[in-house]
């Protein structure tokens, strides 16, 4: 057993009714059976969502905040970095992600906490210590690299924020919620979620 520290995030506004939030509490459910001493740690975004991105709403060991910054996002900030497992609810609208949760990473991009940039301008991401893992949620099918590559700017720009700071996720998608296969989508992201590594 460890004493690992999940931080659990959800952000869709659709509260009971949202495909991400059952998904993303399934993923919780298997890592706490699987690791009963896991610490879990959950915010809501879309009920306690941080605000747009401003020099005064940074982390306080932001750069762009003067060293004064806000008390919610240096909080925001210090709960990822104290996270060994992050597990993410993250529907797609009109094709990127909820604002809310990009406000939280507005938050999580830190330079010298998360990632560095070398001598040569080289960036090292500084959190690949840490295992995170997204509950996507879309209304339509991605499978096509041509359309994803056009039109899918939530796992994409996932994959590519993550992996920026260190990180490669890992991603249980249920698609077609929109298209008349919601059911189906969830049952077979949910069977995933049972099925998902422990450690």
């Amino acid at each position: 057993m460890s004493n690992a520290i999940l931080l659990h995030l959800d952000s869709s506004i659709l509260g009971d009714h949202s495909v991400s939030r059952q998904v993303s509490a399934a993923i919780v459910a298997r890592l706490t059976q699987a690791d009963p001493a896991l610490k879990v740690v959950y915010r809501d975004l879309a009920a306690e969502p941080l605000p747009h991105a401003t020099p005064a709403s940074m982390p306080a060991d932001h750069p762009l905040s003067g060293g004064k910054g806000d008390a919610a996002s240096q909080q925001a900030l210090d709960a990822f970095l104290a996270a060994d497992i992050v597990v993410i609810g993250a529907p797609m609208y009109n094709f990127s992600i909820p604002t809310q949760l990009r406000a939280w990473i507005d938050r999580i991009l830190v330079p010298g906490k998360t990632f560095a940039y070398g001598a040569d301008g080289a960036v090292t991401g500084l959190a690949g210590n840490k295992r995170v893992i997204v509950a996507l949620a879309r209304g339509g099918h991605y499978a096509d690299p041509g359309f994803a590559t056009a039109a899918e700017h939530a796992e994409t720009y996932l994959r590519w924020v993550f992996g920026f700071i260190g990180i490669t996720p890992e991603f249980i998608a249920a698609d077609g919620i929109a298209a008349g296969q919601r059911e189906a989508a969830l049952e077979g992201a949910l069977r995933s979620a049972a099925e998902l590594k422990a450690a």
